[in-house]
């Protein structure tokens, strides 16, 4: 297994100051979601900046001035039809100048420089990366074939700024995978001269759970959506109901559980040791614990028959 190369590789850059000051945000927000109510004073701009959709139906009483801010949740398929786009092109960019060996454009090789990208030989993987980048657009891409022709949404809402928040972050996650190409100069560095000779074990093990998590989360997406049709698949309503199967008989939000898996393969497919990418992933396991914690509050305060067994996001433990 390739080690890091350099000194500035194991420097805290930009990037990496920007994704450990996210998970150190949402791990905050988490643990004051933990506390007993009455023990701190209550904020609705606050509770209604974090909680989406029906989690905001359990929220304190939402003042006139929040609702200004409202944004459908369907327009999370904004989120990965950018995504498609941005990734999708990095993805072509990094797949041409592997396969030619022709240079990064200018402009996206000094924004590279400037969220802190390691200039270095070796260390890293190119295959890693390609795969990693390749993940993601896949990912994004069935997220919008959900969103799509999957999801049954109802009038559920989001704030505005977590609307942007979700812009941002598919292109700022895409140029992190990217900045994890080894580089020189302009150029991606190849081992060999040939990418497939650096195939790896984790490679396929990455690739196997990416399959896994994700064909678990779109099982959930369609037990979520069947909760809303009929026998012959016609939408009747868009009330909620308490689902069952699959992961969901372990935990309230296993589409959660699936979107940390999903970041974990690709964590085991930079080979266990990327530093920037386990910052990405530590964000994703407190953002989605707090999304599945404000969930399962919900599930438990909307039916008394919610099954008591069922932890919010990981089985058997929280």
């Amino acid at each position: 297994m390739a080690t890091w190369a350099g000194t500035e590789v194991s420097a805290l850059n930009p990037l990496r100051a920007l994704w450990l000051t996210l998970a150190a945000t949402f791990l905050l927000t988490l643990l004051l979601q933990l506390v007993p109510a009455g023990l701190l004073p209550g904020c609705a701009f606050f509770q209604d900046l974090i909680r989406y959709g029906k989690t905001k139906e359990g929220a304190p009483p939402r003042p006139a001035a929040c609702r200004a801010f409202d944004v459908p949740k369907r327009y999370f398929s904004h989120f990965y039809i950018i995504s498609v786009l941005w990734n999708g092109f990095l993805l072509w960019s990094l797949t041409h100048s592997v396969v030619t060996g022709a240079p990064f454009p200018n402009w996206l090789h000094g924004l590279l420089r400037i969220l802190g990208t390691a200039q270095f030989r070796g260390g890293e993987l190119a295959l890693s990366a390609l795969l990693v980048l390749a993940f993601l657009w896949l990912h994004s891409l069935r997220r919008l074939f959900e969103c799509l022709f999957v999801s049954v949404f109802s009038n559920a809402v989001i704030h505005i700024v977590q609307y942007w928040f979700g812009l941002v972050y598919y292109i700022l996650v895409g140029l992190t995978v990217l900045s994890q190409v080894p580089m020189d100069g302009r150029n991606v560095y190849v081992i060999g001269k040939n990418l497939l000779m650096q195939a790896r074990w984790f490679h396929i093990l990455g690739m196997m759970m990416f399959i896994w998590s994700s064909a678990h989360q779109y099982k959930c997406h369609v037990i979520l959506s069947n909760l809303r049709k009929n026998k012959a698949g016609v939408v009747i309503h868009c009330n909620h109901r308490i689902p069952f199967g699959d992961w969901f008989e372990y935990v309230s939000s296993p589409n959660y559980l699936a979107e940390l898996m999903i970041y974990i393969s690709m964590a085991v497919t930079f080979g266990f040791y990327n530093l920037t990418w386990w910052l990405v992933v530590t964000y994703v396991f407190f953002s989605q614990a707090l999304s599945a914690f404000l969930s399962h509050k919900f599930y438990k305060s909307k039916f008394i028959s919610y099954p008591k067994h069922r932890k919010a996001f990981l089985p058997f433990l929280f």
